[in-house]
């Protein structure tokens, strides 16, 4: 038999174990209270968006990107890739990739680049019917009505980046050229020669250039391409210039013009003052014989200047207008044309970044660099040439402006007129075609797809 006083003390350790225990299981209570104060699953929602708020400028910043421009004109590299340091000084996270070919092989490079990956996002691109093949094919971004600049140019120089077609602008125009006579100062002085008013002081020039041992003309025969250069530079005024231009577009004569003939004569008339065997002669070779003073005078475009530049620095050059020949139905004329233009790759992955770059090239401040770097002329009159050489050239071309015509009128068809005439030329002079030979092959080749008055 239990004693009353050993239950009760049974009685009381029971209890206190009931105690404890009940201790034990609000134990954890404290520990579990900051958890239930913390508002992870109420908060985060309200502060995830002070965290997307924050962030999100971040989110819109424009990835870096790079432009590529391709070109043809290797020698201007250097160049352009100063002008597009300040360019991407003004863009951040912009990366302008200039490429260069060569240049004879350029059409054909580019064509293919802009038919798939791999290509430009802008095009260096030909003027006038060298632009029309890439129009047709859809490979270009029209930028009339996206790039404001286009209105700082004329529409003659805009004519150089439409459609003939459709009638819509695919590039902005980067420069101008013009044809003249460059000649060697030093070699001048030396011979007492002054540059000529007449034709026949033109002539008494490269007889007495011929006399003392120079070859007059360093004149280039082997490269076509040269030829209507030479022909435009002292064959324009005698053929009628813009007057002509206008009759033969508008269908009122055409090349068998007897005054047409005559003026490819005039390129006949001066070979006896060309270097020997001139159709073996290439473009390099006559820069040649000019920059080492074997030649006096070098006819060719505006393009030359930075070249003549870099490579002889030296020699101290003037220019002239080559006079009337005899029988001319204009005064003293400077041919010119619109260069070429840059435009958008219709496939390029970045077109809004490439559309913003070409509407800067068309502004003032690019047009000035532009001059003054690469030194050419630039179409925008608001861009004025340092260099004294251009500087003359464009006063000369717009006091007395013509159009280099087969450039600006017949190359929207093939056989071109460049064509036609340059190897014409080549021909005659070696003996093989007459000037009216080499007239009526141009008009024959020409009217297969030129209409006049269209």
């Amino acid at each position: 038999m239990v004693h009353k006083s050993h239950l009760l003390k049974l009685l009381i350790i029971a209890i206190l174990l009931v105690a404890l225990a009940g201790c034990a299981q609000q134990a954890p209570a404290p520990t579990q209270a900051p958890a239930a104060t913390q508002p992870p699953a109420q908060e985060k929602p309200t502060e995830a968006p002070k965290e997307v708020a924050t962030e999100a400028p971040k989110a819109e910043e424009k990835e870096p990107v790079t432009i590529t421009v391709w070109s043809w004109r290797s020698e201007d590299e250097d160049a352009y890739n100063e002008i597009f340091d300040v360019y991407e000084a003004a863009n951040p996270g912009v990366t302008v990739e200039f490429v260069t070919f060569v240049n004879t092989d350029y059409n054909n490079i580019l064509a293919t680049g802009l038919t798939g990956e791999g290509g430009p996002d802008v095009a260096q691109l030909r003027a006038y019917g060298g632009l029309q093949p890439l129009i047709e094919a859809g490979q270009l971004v029209p930028l009339d009505g996206k790039v404001e600049t286009l209105s700082n140019f004329t529409p003659a120089i805009l004519k150089g980046a439409t459609g003939i077609k459709d009638g819509r602008i695919y590039g902005v125009p980067f420069g101008i050229q013009a044809v003249a006579a460059f000649y060697n100062k030093g070699v001048f002085d030396k011979l007492g020669l002054s540059e000529p008013e007449t034709w026949d002081d033109f002539i008494n020039i490269l007889e007495t250039l011929q006399k003392e041992g120079y070859i007059p003309l360093a004149a280039p025969a082997k490269d076509t391409w040269m030829l209507p250069i030479i022909h435009d530079a002292v064959g324009a005024p005698r053929y009628g210039g813009p007057e002509f231009e206008k009759k033969v577009l508008a269908g009122e004569t055409d090349f068998t013009d007897p005054n047409y003939v005559a003026s490819i004569q005039v390129v006949k008339d001066l070979q006896p003052y060309m270097p020997p065997d001139v159709v073996g002669v290439g473009y390099q070779d006559s820069r040649t014989l000019f920059l080492t003073e074997r030649a006096g005078i070098f006819i060719g475009g505006s393009f030359e200047v930075g070249y003549w530049r870099n490579e002889g620095p030296e020699l101290e050059l003037g220019i002239f207008r080559v006079p009337p020949p005899p029988d001319s139905l204009t005064g003293p004329l400077v041919p010119g044309w619109m260069d070429g233009s840059y435009g958008v790759n219709a496939q390029s992955d970045a077109k809004e970044e490439a559309i913003k770059l070409v509407e800067w090239m068309g502004t003032p401040e690019f047009g000035q660099m532009f001059t003054e770097k690469i030194k050419q002329l630039s179409p925008l009159p608001e861009a004025k040439p340092t260099d004294p050489l251009l500087s003359e050239f464009a006063t000369m071309y717009a006091e007395t402006p013509a159009s280099y015509l087969h450039l600006v009128n017949f190359r929207y068809g093939d056989p071109s007129g460049s064509t036609l005439l340059g190897n014409g030329i080549q021909k005659m002079l070696l003996g093989e075609m007459t000037a009216e030979e080499v007239a009526q092959s141009v008009q024959e080749g020409v009217s297969q797809w030129f209409k006049p008055g269209q």
